[in-house]
């Protein structure tokens, strides 16, 4: 059985550069989440490709990603980001990347010139983070995509 969700959609045009580029990036957020939700173990973390990639780890990646950028919290070792541990959760890992996306979001609303860094200490600017962030969320969001197609058919945001 192939199931299909409904698309909410990007955000709509007439906002300002800031809330345009955070409303982009919470849509793939979300897209992102919508995927891990609902698949049962052990699939979550089975890899789906030979790189190893799996849904879970690629939340908890961008956990670690959303942390980094718009937080500062260093990450000594980015590939074991992409590896849950045995006693992590569906939940813990979701639960996980919400909290670093409404601190990421409330880095973002405070910020009043995206030319300024995006936190504390040397940093690239808010516009630059902003950016990336869209794109690496949106990689990861087609490889989340294509990993749950393969553990149950869903399709759709």
């Amino acid at each position: 059985m192939t199931a299909r969700r409904r698309d909410a959609g990007p955000p709509q045009p007439g906002a300002s550069e800031r809330e345009t580029l955070a409303g982009f990036l919470d849509y793939l957020r979300d897209a992102v989440a919508a995927k891990v939700a609902g698949v049962p173990e052990p699939q979550v973390r089975t890899a789906g490709v030979a790189s190893g990639t799996n849904l879970l780890g690629l939340v908890k990646h961008l956990t670690h990603v959303e942390r980094w950028y718009f937080l500062g919290e260093r990450t000594r070792d980015w590939r074991r980001t992409m590896r849950p541990s045995a006693e992590e959760t569906v939940d813990g890992v979701l639960a996980g990347y919400r909290d670093a996306v409404a601190q990421a979001n409330a880095v973002i609303a405070a910020c009043t010139d995206l030319t300024q860094p995006a936190h504390r200490g040397p940093a690239p600017s808010m516009r630059w983070v902003l950016a990336h962030m869209i794109e690496e969320t949106a990689r990861h969001a087609g490889h989340a995509d294509i990993l749950r197609e393969q553990i149950d058919g869903a399709t759709g945001r």
